[in-house]
């Protein structure tokens, strides 16, 4: 099958799911950015209750996880499948949780849950932005934009995590001389200012792929890469590092 072709057949296959009222195609493929071998995401939007024994019997190779196995946040479960030799994730998005979402961005308010594989964690607000960025292939979802409240309220709640985050290696991890934890420090404090600073702009994040790009902060592969077991010179990384996202979200 070509792409074109493949995409309607799961999504056409993913829209028979009792409780599915909506499936959307997301990450690079919905904006065709997407090299060659990227995988295939699609997001199941449900009202009620979403049995995952169902998708299982499609008989699609892969493991398909149970409502709540990602953490029961608003990332709250999915599959990893390999379908006519391509590789998809099916995510599970209860569309209760979803209009929740929207209607508190809305007024500029969100929580933070922490996620597999997010240095930074996510808001959640990005079941939001999802809406915003996908491509629906099945039923009728809303395309929000950035609501004016959300781009006043996000970033000082991304910037305070970014300076906890180095308050914390300044003081505890630097005068030990651990580099590896100084490191993770920086790295998760840098995707945290990369939100601070998309956020102001108004624009959707997805995921952490390219977060450090579209901020402009790729600069601090260059102090992570230098870093060694000094304690003063753990304190300069960090310190410069402050100034890098200081500047970024200026």
């Amino acid at each position: 099958m070509d792409d074109d072709v493949f995409a309607d057949h799961v999504a056409q296959r993913l829209a028979t799911l009792p409780a599915v009222e909506a499936v959307t195609l997301g990450g690079s493929r919905a904006d065709e950015t997407h090299s060659p071998e990227a995988d295939w995401d699609f997001a199941v939007y449900y009202r009620g209750a979403f049995d995952p024994e169902d998708l299982r019997a499609f008989g699609w190779e892969g493991e398909v996880s149970e409502v709540g196995d990602w953490g029961g946040g608003v990332f709250n479960g999915g599959a990893w499948l390999r379908i006519d030799g391509r590789r998809v994730d099916v995510h599970y998005r209860d569309l209760a949780v979803v209009e929740r979402e929207l209607a508190e961005a809305e007024r500029g308010r969100f929580h933070w849950e922490p996620l597999m594989f997010h240095l930074a964690g996510i808001p959640s607000y990005l079941v939001v932005a999802e809406l915003a960025s996908a491509r629906v292939l099945h039923g009728d979802l809303p395309r929000p934009g950035f609501p004016e409240a959300l781009r006043a309220a996000a970033p000082p709640m991304w910037r305070e995590r970014a300076a906890l985050t180095l308050t914390y290696a300044r003081g505890s991890h630097a005068p030990r001389g651990h580099v590896t934890e100084v490191a993770g420090a920086l790295a998760t404090a840098a995707t945290q200012t990369a939100h601070a600073a998309l956020a102001a702009r108004g624009e959707w994040v997805t995921n952490e792929k390219r977060l450090l790009r579209r901020a402009g902060l790729r600069a601090v592969d260059d102090l992570i890469g230098g870093l060694r077991p000094d304690p003063e010179a753990l304190a300069d990384a960090i310190a410069e590092a402050d100034e890098l996202f200081r500047a970024a979200v200026s």
